[in-house]
């Protein structure tokens, strides 16, 4: 008997972040809130301060060093060299943040790091956690679970304070608040903060106080502290957490309970991998030379800082993203928001129009891998991708040399292939028939003409109809002309035209051997 051999199963593909969870995906896609966006003149004047203001320092504090691209390929080749060891390196990690007294939880999803937060939390009697600065947990949704268990969480970054009181979401990577000036801030402040002064003003100086004077009573008072981790080192079990503030310190040293939720994509190799990182990150992010408060700390120590220390390691789609040839790329990212402060685009439509946690160049390739493009009938994730005029600038600027402008390409094409049949793809089929056959392309120039009637006085389209119109809700598009080029050349005109070319060719020709002979 003859037997068929069928093949070896596949296995399953990663899973995304689960469809409805977190703070991966928005409810419009961008075109659509980037339109109502661009018509926040006060947003669009803050965004271009702060992102020059950021620009211009990033660029003084890159120049003065003479091996700065030495250093970036020094960190892309660390985070390349760390994501093709991923598994290896987070079991070392999980045993020697165990070895030094800590504890290791794997979360699969942003609904099981946030189970086992809110658990962990409750065993410790508090009601109320403080919270550093963390990407992972705003991804997550953490304060939204902790609210809807009972539990308070403070935010301390003054940023992150800002966007919590205001009931707010963040817009920017490195400075959540970016999107709001001190006038804004001040009402804020005034409306949510209990017993500050009515007279308080604008001056930067008094707002940072008035925070201060909030949040102390945090510090002294809360027992249990929430991370997230900028680096954590395989070698030694030590996480890291880099921030300007001081309340990052604060919160990591004087709670008795500290947990931190860290992406799998943080882990670096070496302690040594630290000297490369803690030059890119700083003057990448804040354009200064080094961060004033560096944080390093690696299980518990007997009599100083937490005494009960929780590592929760979070995938929530990394996987799915880590498995994807080209894409896993966007994982090297470490959160710097270079790309964010060089975008044309951010700039003029800030983070929220993005829908995620991740927003501008960086976020619009991570987003659509972690938590994927068609989890829903018209997913808002698939036209992130297209969220860009594929420049390069954030190419130029990553400190760790990510290739943005390829990814959303291939992310671009995966969506196409995903996306089934569309007008798009059915018009790019005809397209493909017609120039494939010369007499039907010189029928279908002939009928193009008759767009003619469709241009404005200024030559252009601006209102195409179905299925074209979603090509004319962003772009114009120039009026066919009076005659084709096939048309022109074979007029009288057109074979005048080409002779004479042709003539002054040969005399140009035959004057620079003239030259040369000479």
């Amino acid at each position: 008997m003859s037997s068929t051999f069928l093949g070896m199963p596949a296995p399953p593909p990663p899973p995304r972040s689960p469809y409805g969870t977190g703070n991966l995906r928005g409810d419009r896609k961008f075109p659509r809130a980037a339109h109502d966006e661009l018509r926040n003149e006060q947003l669009r004047r803050n965004l271009g301060r702060a992102t020059r203001t950021i620009r211009a320092k990033r660029l003084d504090v890159t120049g003065e060093l003479p091996d700065w691209e030495a250093l970036r390929d020094a960190g892309s080749a660390i985070k390349t060299d760390t994501m093709n060891r991923l598994p290896e390196l987070l079991e070392q990690l999980e045993r020697k943040v165990t070895e030094h007294g800590g504890t290791v939880h794997w979360a699969r999803d942003g609904a099981e790091a946030n189970e086992i937060v809110a658990r962990l939390v409750k065993e410790t009697g508090s009601g109320d956690v403080i919270k550093v600065k963390s990407m992972a947990t705003q991804e997550i949704g953490l304060n939204e679970h902790l609210e809807s268990v009972g539990i308070t969480p403070y935010e301390t970054d003054l940023a992150e304070l800002i966007v919590q009181l205001a009931h707010d979401k963040p817009s920017h990577i490195l400075v959540p608040a970016i999107h709001r000036n001190r006038d804004e801030i001040r009402q804020i402040f005034l409306k949510e903060i209990p017993g500050v002064d009515p007279d308080l003003d604008n001056v930067p100086a008094h707002l940072a106080a008035a925070a201060r004077a909030y949040l102390r009573e945090k510090f002294m008072t809360t027992k249990v502290a929430v991370s997230g981790a900028n680096f954590g080192i395989a070698e030694t079990g030590t996480l890291s957490v880099v921030e300007s503030e001081g309340n990052g310190r604060m919160c990591l040293t004087m709670p008795d309970t500290l947990i931190t939720v860290m992406g799998i994509e943080k882990v670096l190799p070496r302690h040594q991998d630290l000297e490369v990182f803690l030059q890119l990150l700083p003057r990448s992010s804040t354009g200064e030379r080094m961060n004033p408060y560096t944080s390093l700390w690696t299980g518990v120590t007997p009599g100083d800082g937490p005494q009960d220390f929780h590592l929760v390691l979070l995938d929530n789609g990394r996987t799915a993203a880590l498995a994807d040839r080209i894409g896993r790329e966007a994982l090297n990212c470490i959160r710097c928001s270079a790309c964010l402060n060089v975008c044309p685009v951010y700039e003029r439509t800030g983070g929220h129009a993005y829908g995620s946690t991740y927003p501008g160049p960086i976020g619009a390739v991570l987003t659509p891998q972690l938590a994927g493009m068609h989890a829903a009938k018209d997913d808002p994730n698939s036209s992130l991708p297209y969220a860009s005029s594929l420049c390069g600038a954030c190419f130029d600027a990553c400190p760790v040399k990510i290739d943005i402008p390829s990814l959303l390409v291939e992310l671009r094409h995966q969506n196409t292939e995903q996306a089934g049949v569309t007008a798009e793809k059915l018009a790019m089929r005809a397209a493909a028939t017609v120039m494939k056959h010369p007499k039907l392309f010189t029928a279908a120039q002939k009928g193009a003409g008759l767009g003619r009637v469709l241009g404005g006085r200024d030559g252009k389209i601006s209102h195409l109809p179905p299925p074209f119109d979603g090509w004319s809700d962003s772009r114009d598009t120039a009026a066919p002309p009076k005659q084709t080029f096939r048309s022109w050349l074979a007029s009288a005109e057109g074979t005048a035209t080409m002779r004479a070319a042709a003539d002054e060719h040969r005399r140009n020709g035959k004057d620079r051997k003239k030259e040369e002979d000479a």
